[in-house]
């Protein structure tokens, strides 16, 4: 974990939730009390960008914190860098607890991912965009209680930010409302389409995708 992002979460435990108040001040464990649950529990998952070359994925991947409550969320959420401050070749994953922000993992091995580039960087508010998608996973607002949004991945590059939704399948009729979704939460024109691809396509490059709207 950079060591930005080591600064962002300190006094954040894996163990110990923490909440805010009001002012988005952090309060302490005495303090704190779940008041609005999550369906689900959340990790999330930080990439570092890569300052050896002998550095594998493993080294890179490493997990924040979890969290289970609306609570939890906005007081790591406030405590994290913005998407926008993040270093170039720099992901965040956001995760149901259990599964791992990797195609290799038996949760996402036989789904995929809707996903758009913002190419015009400068004029992208990724920061708003980025937290209507966390909402929507996390509030769970993006599916019709099926449970198939594995998480969402943010990719900062160098030429644009990319924004995805992993899912546990590739069955259409699921994956058209959740991408009908996204297209909203990402706030995209008309002009605009977004791509699903396979994870098992992803690889091939001269592959197309399952599915564009």
């Amino acid at each position: 974990m950079s060591e930005e992002l080591n600064k962002a979460t300190e006094g954040l435990s894996l163990d110990a939730p923490a909440a805010v108040n009001a002012d988005t001040t952090i309060l302490s464990d005495k303090e704190f009390t779940v008041k609005h649950p999550l369906n689900s529990e959340w990790t999330l998952w930080y990439t570092k960008p890569p300052s050896d070359p002998k550095e594998s994925w493993a080294d890179l991947l490493k997990p924040v914190i979890n969290f289970s409550s609306v609570e939890e969320f906005w007081g790591i959420f406030n405590s994290i860098p913005q998407a926008s401050d993040l270093p170039l070749k720099a992901d965040y994953h956001l995760f149901r607890n259990g599964i791992r922000p990797e195609w290799e993992d038996s949760a996402n091995a036989e789904g995929g991912k809707w996903s758009f580039q913002f190419k015009n960087k400068k004029d992208t508010n990724i920061n708003e965009l980025w937290l209507r998608t966390l909402l929507s996973v996390i509030g769970e607002t993006i599916e019709d209680d099926e449970n198939e949004v594995n998480g969402a991945v943010l990719n900062v590059r160098k030429f644009a930010f990319r924004v995805a939704l992993w899912t546990k399948s590739t069955d259409k009729t699921k994956l058209l409302n959740i991408g009908m979704k996204f297209r909203k939460v990402l706030k995209l024109p008309d002009t605009e389409q977004i791509e699903f691809v396979g994870h098992k396509d992803s690889e091939n490059k001269n592959s197309k995708p399952l599915m564009s709207i």
